[in-house]
């Protein structure tokens, strides 16, 4: 008995399993329709295919911007019905060598946040391999990462981006320790030149007390005095220099 038991539990979730496949596959044509749509109607996304399987959604084809690459998920993600999408868009654009891109990336990066609070505090760094960008490091929010990203999705020649940054954890106590950090490296007469250049700053990472600075500096004395400062700060766990002399 129990196993003729088991053998109509098994069946049921069969039959189960078929049905919910059945209902879900009922609207491919009508999904295939509107994703056809939507990617005719987008300039940029004229060139994208698209076909459907029991609600999942396969785009291929090309974009000129990784950007476009990720919209054009974004509008399908967006159907109602559609279960899943697998973008297979290939990035088509305009080719750039990898060290060009790479400085280009960066200066854009340098000057994104400039001009807000949280300027000196993210740390982003960057490597492009045909065209593949890695970008790690760490913001102290959301927005910093997201607005860095957006970026190097617009970016021509980027043809894939593998995103590493963290962002930091919220904490009051960071917050004051970034604070601090600023005003002893910031105030000290030798290293106050570098807070007049908001583009190339040393950047105070901050985080759950551990500090460690980043960025470029003109000399090994301005470097030596900047750990100096950021370890002379009450209530840091760890100071950690990594800044470069160039």
């Amino acid at each position: 008995m129990k196993k003729q038991g088991i053998a109509v539990v098994m069946a049921l979730l069969v039959l189960l399993s078929i049905t919910a496949m059945a209902a879900t596959g009922r609207y491919d044509q009508q999904i295939q329709q509107t994703v056809s749509q939507k990617m005719h109607d987008a300039k940029q996304l004229q060139s994208v295919n698209a076909s459907v399987e029991d609600g999942i959604v396969t785009l291929t084809g090309t974009v000129g911007l990784y950007q476009d690459k990720l919209d054009a998920a974004k509008k399908v993600r967006k159907l109602a019905n559609v279960s899943g999408v697998r973008n297979d868009i290939a990035v088509a654009g305009e080719a750039v060598p990898d060290g060009q891109l790479e400085q280009k990336l960066a200066k854009k990066l340098a000057y994104d946040r400039v001009g807000y609070y949280d300027n000196a505090f993210n740390y982003l760094a960057l490597g492009v391999k045909d065209g593949v960008v890695t970008i790690d490091g760490d913001t102290v929010n959301d927005v910093a990462r997201d607005s860095a990203l957006a970026i190097v999705a617009r970016m021509p020649g980027v043809k894939d981006v593998v995103n590493q940054v963290n962002v930091l954890p919220t904490s009051m106590f960071d917050d004051s320790l970034r604070a601090r950090m600023a005003r002893a490296i910031y105030r000290d007469s030798v290293l106050g030149r570098y807070a007049t250049d908001p583009v190339d700053p040393i950047r105070i990472v901050v985080d759950n007390g551990h500090v460690t600075l980043y960025g470029s500096v003109q000399s090994t004395m301005d470097k030596t005095i900047a750990g100096i400062r950021a370890g002379s700060v009450p209530g840091a766990f760890s100071v950690e220099n990594k800044l470069v002399v160039n």
